[in-house]
């Protein structure tokens, strides 16, 4: 359950699988970035500071939690070091499902993907090489390149630079 007057998981869930088209989700876009403040900039800023903590109990909601931890905090905090402040309990929850078998009772392949998104935005070679053969297994295999080009640049620069200006390194 949300926190009264924002949105449901559902809201959340249907907004980014039916309202978004897939290039909205990987292109930078002002509009974009600012409908999602808007619409669920409060929500977020919940999830990061752990007042949502009951939406890892089901599929359904933690799959919401991690878009807003994993994919929205990128739209709403563009540029700053907040926007991945996140990615690790994102990464957490992306395990879960794992551990769960979620992945394996979900018949959508971009759900599947959204799942696994945390673990190929890992500054963690280990877990961006273990994202590879999931990406593969549960999304594509156009994913799973973008996963072994994000392994090359993270075996080159033990990072990703280019979030180097947000995070002050």
């Amino acid at each position: 359950m949300a926190p009264e007057g924002l949105p449901l998981a559902q809201d959340i869930l249907h907004f980014w699988f039916e309202e978004c088209r897939p290039w909205q989700w990987f292109r930078r876009n002002q509009e974009f970035d600012r409908s999602v403040s808007e619409r669920f900039g409060a929500l977020a800023e919940a999830a990061q500071h752990n007042r949502l903590i009951a939406w890892e109990a089901d599929q359904t909601s933690s799959l919401a939690l991690v878009l807003l931890l994993d994919q929205f905090s990128r739209q709403i905090w563009r540029d700053q070091a907040r926007a991945y402040q996140g990615d690790v309990r994102a990464q957490r929850l992306s395990q879960l499902a794992l551990d769960q078998h979620w992945l394996e009772h979900e018949p959508q392949r971009a759900r599947r993907q959204f799942w696994l998104m945390p673990l190929l935005h890992a500054e963690c070679l280990e877990t961006v090489n273990k994202a590879i053969p999931l990406l593969e297994r549960w999304v594509d295999v156009a994913t799973a390149d973008v996963a072994r080009r994000n392994r090359d640049t993270l075996i080159e620069h033990a990072r990703y630079p280019w979030r180097d200006g947000a995070l002050g390194r």
